[in-house]
């Protein structure tokens, strides 16, 4: 082949890849166009795992939509409704509403339950659910900074009243700094090279909107397949901005410490950071003794308190994965107060 025809060849591939890519990224949007807050992940296995009691008080720490909370309501038992996200609480005031005085919402992390518990009066509590991650509604607001797929400033706070910014971080962050966030939190592989770039950039240009960010990974990180090269740094500056894995490990402790005997936590998480969190509070919890090579027997563990209700997390099925894509990933672990 000539040189010419080389080129040609390269070029013409080139177009056919972008092309692919464009009608990958409209795809994608097409499917969170029929995404709303109507679709709660597991909802069955939910139900049926965490088991709530008529009369007895659930928390539901990530509201969102109130779809989970919706299906708890049903069982007859009363729910007390958290989400750090405002829009989230008013859309969930106006589909619950129904049941009065059976359910109460408040704007707040889930780490901050055993505040609000507090300030309620509340000992103890029925059950807890977490279903983690960014919610369909918030991908499809491009003014929150979330979504690839849609222009908007780079901010990512679940909360608005939080300070942190996406901007802020990938603007502001060293380059090691960002190589490791990337690296930790994203889990991506070219994450020193994405950082060393963006501080490149950003000395001319500051990042300032999300299409921009998700062009310029592109541009360093070439698209192979349908997955966008930015999804892991979008990942790993949402988690970042909101302190995602803190609040987990803090929240889920504070949760697991007011839950009645007997009361049940079921958490749902969509990737392998949150739910080794989730496993390894879950297997300490129900350890009833320790043990160490150097301890001459085992001890007793101070932290036993709970029992596995699933030794393995459990998974959507064909159906739920085919009618609700976000369900792919999600992973359902379940434990029980003793």
């Amino acid at each position: 082949m000539t040189m010419l025809g080389l080129t040609n060849a390269l070029f013409l591939a080139r177009s056919m890849s972008f092309a692919a890519g464009c009608g990958m990224i409209q795809e994608e949007a097409a499917a969170m166009d029929d995404f709303t807050y109507h679709r709660p992940v597991l909802a069955t296995e939910v139900i049926e795992l965490l088991a709530p009691r008529a009369g007895g008080l659930v928390l539901d720490g990530t509201c969102g939509g109130g779809g989970h909370s919706e299906a708890i309501l049903q069982t007859g038992a009363d729910v007390l409704a958290l989400d750090q996200d405002p829009d989230a609480i008013r859309y969930a005031s106006e589909r619950l509403a129904r049941f009065g005085g059976r359910v109460t919402l408040r704007q707040a992390n889930f780490r901050e339950a055993a505040r609000v518990l507090d300030e309620l009066g509340v000992d103890a509590i029925a059950g807890a659910l977490l279903d983690l991650g960014v919610s369909s509604r918030q991908l499809e607001n491009a003014e929150r900074g979330f979504s690839m797929m849609r222009n908007g400033p780079l901010d990512m706070r679940m909360d608005p009243r939080r300070e942190l910014t996406a901007a802020d971080i990938v603007n502001n962050y060293a380059e090691q700094e960002l190589t490791q966030l990337f690296r930790n939190l994203g889990q991506e592989s070219a994450a020193r090279r994405i950082a060393s770039q963006l501080v490149k950039q950003r000395k001319m240009t500051p990042f300032r909107e999300t299409m921009q960010l998700a062009q310029a990974v592109e541009k360093i990180v070439w698209r192979h397949g349908r997955k966008h090269p930015a999804t892991q740094i979008f990942q790993a500056l949402r988690m970042e901005v909101n302190d995602e894995l803190g609040a987990l490990e803090e929240g889920l402790c504070a949760l697991c410490a007011r839950l009645a005997s007997g009361a049940r936590i079921a958490v749902i998480t969509f990737h392998s950071l949150e739910d080794r969190i989730v496993k390894n509070i879950f297997r300490e919890g129900s350890r009833e003794f320790l043990d160490r090579p150097e301890w001459p027997e085992p001890r007793p563990n101070p932290n036993y308190k709970l029992k596995l209700v699933t030794a393995k997390p459990v998974e959507a099925g064909e159906s739920e994965q085919r009618n609700n894509p976000r369900s792919r990933s999600a992973k359902l672990r379940v434990a029980e107060k003793i």
